[in-house]
């Protein structure tokens, strides 16, 4: 999907995914020679964790080091930083 597209999906502007990219929170797709960027399906999973987690409250800088432990094997830091 292009960026349009994902930002209607998430319900978001472009220019945040946009600022989400230079925060380093959505990672930019490959743009291809003379191409479009597409974004895959899981963009917008991350753009949905990214939005639920500021509205509980993290801030983007805590979303940020939430997002590094997503493959799971630190579930202890992971609950850490949601209590502090």
């Amino acid at each position: 999907m292009t960026i349009g597209t994902l930002a209607k999906r998430a319900g978001t502007h472009v220019e945040t995914i946009r600022y989400y990219q230079r925060r380093g929170l959505v990672v930019v797709p490959e743009k291809p020679y003379g191409g479009i960027r597409h974004y895959e399906e899981n963009a917008l999973i991350r753009l949905h964790f990214i939005r639920s987690a500021q509205w509980l409250g993290f801030s983007l800088d805590e979303v940020s080091e939430l997002l590094k432990l997503e493959d799971g094997t630190h579930c202890d830091e992971a609950q850490t930083l949601a209590e502090r």
